[in-house]
């Protein structure tokens, strides 16, 4: 039996109810959903008010912790030289930074959940950076993935490594040749982990691949072509009551391949510039794009078996594959979030909307959440409410349900992007210095 295939078995048996509430294993957690059916999660919270502790992170990330059991895992790139902060907004007047020729350092941190203490640091290389990125995004965007074994971390135009998650060691490494994306805009997609395989997509403006890695040893299973362009959206593992399916969004088409890498169906119409992440609830997968220069922002809830080019048709907005659609509904850089029976879709701008969930209608239209309050961290949700990260660090509550109230603002007074984890009846907050978590005061 391999030390993959043992873990495997162990990870069955850790994953009781219980334990799976001590689990965020990758972007947007369990089954890349943003919600948690935990009890006696934080509500209120400030810099000072229901922290357990605050981690001081070096230099520059936007990747999500992740948060395995006793363990919460971040990634971070140190200059050693001063860099420009990043800045938030729609752009304030610049787009992206050039290639640095100062030597940086990729780190990966794990923390003791309980302390925030670091249990180990691994730099897992250093050099001058291949390109440059947004002044939104950083050289860490990328948020790593775990099954408690082991955690795989990938770096964009850098590779991808696995490390042992209790010491830090590196088990192997595979190296990504640097591409160039959109107007220098750098990396962001996030790698998901399934059944004993790291798939990756690269969406540049090169030569595009969907990757899957073997996660005992870092072989390459598969690699397939994509004609697509540079995009940013993280895979999902779509496991229907058909089949298991790796759906991609794109800017061309989205796309879903079986686990060979064998196209299943595709979808044209998206926006000019794809980030949100697809995800299922109900049978359904939801996928969309809202590029805020485009006037088709749209969101599809596709039905599985679909095959071929499932395209609309002219003014169709419904077929067989496709349960509805509705032409501007999707955020740019936020995905969305299915909680109850409802699909709430936090926009940049500060607005927000709400769909019924399997039907696609209307609940309620554009509510402004604050004025000039932008948003980049995905939204998230647990004990009927919402909750919307701004990137001024304040966190708007908002109540579930038919009617749109904002119930409360919880501010931390620091520039963030990075979507939290929920894990130990506690949130995990990235801001640009800090790491927090978040609990009830009674909490253990």
């Amino acid at each position: 039996m391999s030390r993959y295939t043992l873990a495997l078995l162990l990870v069955v048996v850790w994953c009781t109810p219980a334990a799976a509430q001590d689990q965020w294993p990758q972007f947007r957690g369990p089954d890349a959903r943003g919600v948690s059916e935990a009890a006696g999660l934080p509500t209120r919270w400030s810099a000072t008010e229901n922290v357990a502790w605050a981690a001081d992170l070096p230099g520059l990330g936007w990747s999500s912790p992740v948060v395995w059991d006793d363990t919460v895992y971040v990634t971070t790139v140190v200059s050693t030289e001063p860099v420009e902060e990043p800045l938030g907004g729609l752009y304030r007047g610049r787009e992206f930074w050039s290639p640095s020729t100062a030597e940086h350092r990729w780190i990966v941190y794990a923390l003791d959940v309980g302390t925030g203490d670091v249990r180990w640091e691994r730099e897992v290389h250093r050099g001058p950076p291949a390109r440059g990125y947004h002044m939104k995004n950083t050289l860490a965007t990328e948020t790593p993935a775990t099954d408690g074994d082991a955690l795989f971390v990938y770096f964009g135009n850098l590779g991808v490594f696995c490390l042992d998650a209790a010491d830090g060691e590196l088990r192997w490494s595979h190296d990504v040749e640097p591409a160039t994306t959109r107007l220098g805009w750098g990396t962001a997609a996030s790698p998901v982990l399934h059944d004993g395989r790291l798939y990756v997509v690269n969406d540049n403006d090169d030569q595009s691949y969907l990757l899957a890695l073997s996660a005992e040893t870092g072989n390459e299973v598969w690699r397939i072509a994509r004609d697509e362009g540079t995009n940013w959206a993280t895979p999902f593992i779509w496991q229907n009551e058909l089949r298991t399916e790796i759906v991609t969004n794109g800017t061309d088409r989205a796309r879903s391949y079986d686990l060979d890498g064998n196209l299943l169906w595709e979808l044209t119409g998206m926006s000019s510039i794809t980030i949100p992440t697809p995800f299922a609830e109900f049978g359904l997968l939801f996928l969309g794009s809202g590029y805020l220069g485009d006037q088709q922002r749209p969101v599809f809830a596709i039905r599985p078996g679909a095959s071929g080019d499932i395209s609309l048709r002219g003014s169709e907005t419904a077929n067989e594959f496709i349960a509805w659609s509705q032409p501007q509904a999707a955020p740019y850089n936020p995905s969305q979030i299915v909680y109850g029976d409802v699909m709430y879709t936090l926009l940049d701008r500060g607005f927000f909307t709400a769909h019924d969930a399997r039907t696609g209608e209307e609940i309620y239209s554009r509510q402004r959440i604050a004025v000039g309050a932008a948003f980049t961290a995905s939204p998230w949700a647990y004990d009927d409410r919402i909750f919307a990260l701004s990137e001024d660090g304040d966190t708007y509550v908002i109540s579930a349900g038919a009617t749109f109230e904002v119930v409360g603002r919880n501010p931390l007074g620091e520039l963030a992007m990075a979507t939290p984890a929920i894990a130990h009846g506690s949130l995990f907050i990235r801001t640009r210095s800090k790491l927090y978590r978040i609990a009830e005061a009674a909490a253990p």
